[in-house]
């Protein structure tokens, strides 16, 4: 880890506070300036030695907003059961001026990183989980789905993905497709362009019904053509919820149930050992 540039303190004030406890690289250099990933270590973890599974998050906002703090809950909750987590900033238009294009770029070139980086930070690169929301959600789903070179290095395919709402039809008859370049590559970039194929990861997914920015039905569609090939992909709808219904900060109930749902999520792949305080706390 201590080959890794560290960034410079971050100004604003509110992240400073949600920040507090993480430690943060510099993980890509962009003409438009550096990109960072928050690192939240698990309790007695040593990087010399360890190869912990690490989940990496990517927020949502719809290419819009930078909200790297938005799963620095999740982080804390997953460091304390023995992953690495890091939250990532993406190029959003407000971070950068960045594109579509540009976060779907940047998700991969993160994955990539941290598995070429593996051994120095302490990650098994065999075990990482991506996890987005909405843009982040549509961004995972690329690194995923799309078609890899062998030459290029690594694959960005995560090992399992978790998502919220996510986006994952950008062509004319989903979302997000007027963001792009022009609509033959929203709808080339789709993730639901890729499907069906063979050997995808777990994919977990929750979505609230009353969900006016991502319909649900667009997750609904996506499950149905994942699961094809045998591949395994779970929808947890939820009734009368939105957006955000899965933020700490919006709905608590709904954040502690998509939070354990995850956590047995891992646990039933093997990245995860069980929670021995799970069945006392609830």
């Amino acid at each position: 880890m201590n080959n890794l540039p560290k960034s410079p303190m971050i100004g604003e004030v509110r992240n400073q506070e949600l920040l507090s406890s993480a430690t943060s690289y510099v993980y890509k250099q962009t003409p438009a300036g550096d990109l960072l990933a928050h690192f939240f270590f698990p309790p007695d973890f040593n990087y010399e030695v360890d190869r912990r599974p690490m989940v990496i998050f990517f927020h949502g906002g719809l290419w819009d907003i930078t909200a790297a703090t938005q799963f620095v809950p999740h982080c804390h909750h997953f460091a304390s059961r023995g992953m690495v987590a890091a939250t990532v900033e993406y190029r959003t238009k407000a971070l950068k001026d960045g594109t579509p294009e540009d976060a779907i770029t940047d998700a991969k070139d993160a994955i990539t990183f941290f598995k070429v980086h593996a051994a120095s930070m302490g990650i098994d690169p065999e075990r990482i989980v991506a996890i987005g929301a909405s843009a982040g959600g549509n961004a995972v789903l690329s690194a995923a789905l799309h078609p890899h070179k062998t030459e290029d290095g690594p694959s960005p395919r995560p090992c399992a993905m978790i998502l919220f709402g996510p986006i994952s039809d950008t062509t004319t008859k989903g979302i997000g497709n007027e963001f792009f370049a022009n609509p033959k590559d929203g709808k080339l970039l789709s993730p639901s362009s890729h499907l069906p194929q063979k050997g995808l990861p777990p994919c977990l997914i929750f979505h609230g019904k009353s969900d006016r920015v991502v319909p649900f039905e667009l997750s609904e569609r996506f499950a149905k053509r994942y699961r094809r090939k045998r591949n395994r992909c779970e929808l947890m709808e939820f009734e009368n919820a939105g957006h955000t219904f899965f933020n700490y900060n919006s709905d608590e109930k709904n954040y502690e149930i998509t939070l354990r749902s995850s956590d047995h999520f891992l646990v039933e792949l093997g990245i995860l050992e069980p929670d021995p305080l799970a069945d006392i706390m609830h």
